[in-house]
């Protein structure tokens, strides 16, 4: 194999690796700093998530679909096989749940921000976005696991 071909396959590797690792970890983060119910540390926390979302798992999902086209045309891997199409609409599945994920953390961090600005209890708003968070949280993480999946089984489909 070209080694144009092992530097695509290493670079989509590691981005599907960022995307999964970086997402279990900001859930683990966030559920973590909710709990507490300290307006303060979720502000922190929520912050520091913020940016890693936006550093590690916005750079990943641009990158991923680049990387595994070129991938896929350097092999001679046609973008219509079966296993490709489905990990492409998981990706689309992903991203539909993902978007809001960022702007639900955010606004879970400016409320959590004010609330310790101001010394009082995380509003009732930040309760039904957290919700939502979680929720949105779910289907987006099996659709990783399944591209993932897709990417190492390859299945004729």
């Amino acid at each position: 194999m070209s080694p144009w071909v092992e530097l695509l396959r290493w670079l989509h590797v590691i981005g599907a690796t960022v995307l999964l690792g970086t997402g279990a970890g900001i859930a683990f983060f966030m559920v973590m700093a909710h709990r507490t119910r300290n307006a303060a540390l979720i502000a922190h926390v929520a912050g520091t998530v913020v940016v890693a979302d936006t550093i590690f798992t916005g750079t990943a999902v641009v990158l991923q679909p680049i990387t595994g086209a070129l991938l896929a045309q350097a092999i001679g891997w046609s973008l219509t096989e079966g296993w490709i199409l489905l990990s492409l609409g998981l990706y689309v599945l992903a991203g539909v749940f993902w978007l809001p994920v960022v702007v639900i953390q955010i606004r879970l961090r400016d409320l959590a921000r004010d609330a310790a600005r101001d010394g009082a209890p995380l509003p009732a708003r930040y309760d039904s976005l957290y919700r939502a968070w979680f929720a949105c949280g779910f289907p987006a993480f099996a659709a990783v696991l399944g591209i993932i999946w897709l990417m190492v089984t390859r299945p004729a489909l």
